[in-house]
């Protein structure tokens, strides 16, 4: 073999070499990455809030009769729109520092600084059709005595939920409602 070959030679085997260390290389580096950027977590484990350590999602409400909804989480963004409805069930879906992205029964989302949200629990009434009244029980069971007959979009506070009932109390009305027909509790989620 003639010494031009055997360069020839030498350098592709190089080539080849480096080439596959820089893919072990980059695969190495994305692992990593990604390790960094979602902690591991055992199964069956909540994701927490990098802020507040609490679950994310999770139920909340506005505390405030007055909440700017921005675009981003920092007071230069854009607002949005204003919540003007106090004790409203929202989501928090995502947390930044003190900010929090949520997300209300309507699929609006946007993000609102931490000290305008309250753990009280609350609960908006969704029917399966628009036009159906949702029947509230004088106990966790459908063969109870109805006590009203609710519309969307009734805000009521969650006292407790089993996981298939949850106890509400609102204007003028006290009892239980399947969990299924509420937006502010998971299905199968146990509030006390």
């Amino acid at each position: 073999m003639s010494s031009s070959n055997l360069g020839l030679s030498y350098q592709m085997a190089v080539t080849r070499q480096s080439i596959w260390n820089l893919l072990l290389a980059a695969a190495a580096l994305s692992f990593v990455l990604a390790a960094q950027m979602q902690p591991v977590r055992a199964a069956g484990e909540i994701a927490t809030g990098t802020a507040s350590g609490l679950p994310v999602p999770r139920f909340v409400s506005l505390k405030s009769d007055r909440v700017n909804v921005r675009a981003g989480p920092n007071k230069d963004q854009e607002v949005r729109w204003v919540y003007t409805r106090i004790g409203m069930p929202v989501e928090i879906t995502a947390e930044f520092e003190n900010w929090r992205r949520i997300r209300d029964w309507e699929g609006a989302e946007g993000w609102v600084y931490h000290s305008l949200l309250s753990g009280r629990r609350s609960a908006v009434i969704v029917p399966k059709s628009k036009d159906e009244l949702v029947p509230l029980y004088d106990n966790a069971n459908a063969e109870g005595n109805v006590v009203a007959r609710l519309q969307s979009g009734v805000l009521s506070t969650v006292k407790s939920c089993s996981g298939t009932w949850c106890r509400l109390i609102g204007k003028d009305f006290d009892g239980w409602i399947q969990q299924e027909r509420l937006w502010g509790a998971y299905p199968n989620e146990k509030v006390e």
